[in-house]
């Protein structure tokens, strides 16, 4: 992967959309996209090399103060 200048994906004017917050539930393999309009996206990773290939890309783009992790599922005995 190409190296990921944060910089380079800050928005441009406050007309802009952008993530107010992402959940990763690393159980399900999914992401939660927040953005300050409202709008809510899902994306589900075929894979966990995928899943860990969107997890670098969120880490390196997002600020941490943005990403949160879902709880872990718990099985019931």
């Amino acid at each position: 992967m190409t190296h990921l200048v944060p910089d380079d994906y800050y928005i441009n004017s406050e007309d802009d959309e952008w993530l107010t917050r992402v959940v990763v539930d690393t159980c399900l393999r999914k992401f939660y996209l927040y953005s300050n309009e409202g709008e809510t996206k899902e994306l589900t990773c075929d894979s966990v090399d995928q899943f860990m290939n969107v997890l670098e890309v969120v880490r390196a783009l997002v600020d941490d103060t943005s990403v949160v992790y879902a709880e872990p599922l718990e099985s019931t005995p």
